[in-house]
């Protein structure tokens, strides 16, 4: 579970990284990324009703989740990310998810290079 320091938590955060953020398109989400200091990196998430009843919401916002806790570490700092879901995210899988979210945080350019 992300920590309280890595969450977008107020109306004002979320509508500053989707309004004056960059976006980022996806089959399955839409990725806002905004620029904001050396804090830690923090993450937000946006699943309306359009993605579907309360159970498909909550399953994918826990998958949104996971992805952005694994990925966590290789996100350059001061980044505010905030995802919404778009309705296909519900009928996705989890790797479909995993490379969504990936492939615009590349695109992005705020994953940190990671040696192995």
């Amino acid at each position: 579970m992300l920590a309280k320091t890595a969450r977008v938590t107020t109306a004002d955060e979320y509508r500053a990284a989707v309004r004056r953020g960059a976006r980022f398109a996806a089959p399955t989400s839409v990725t806002y990324v905004r620029q904001n200091g050396d804090a830690p990196a923090r993450f937000g998430f946006i699943v309306s009703k359009a993605v579907g009843v309360a159970v498909q919401r909550n399953r994918v916002r826990r998958r949104l989740k996971a992805i952005c806790y694994a990925l966590q570490s290789t996100v350059a700092p001061g980044t505010e990310i905030v995802i919404r879901a778009l309705p296909s995210a519900a009928t996705s899988t989890f790797d479909d998810l995993s490379t969504d979210v990936a492939r615009s945080l590349a695109r992005a350019k705020v994953l940190l290079q990671v040696t192995a």
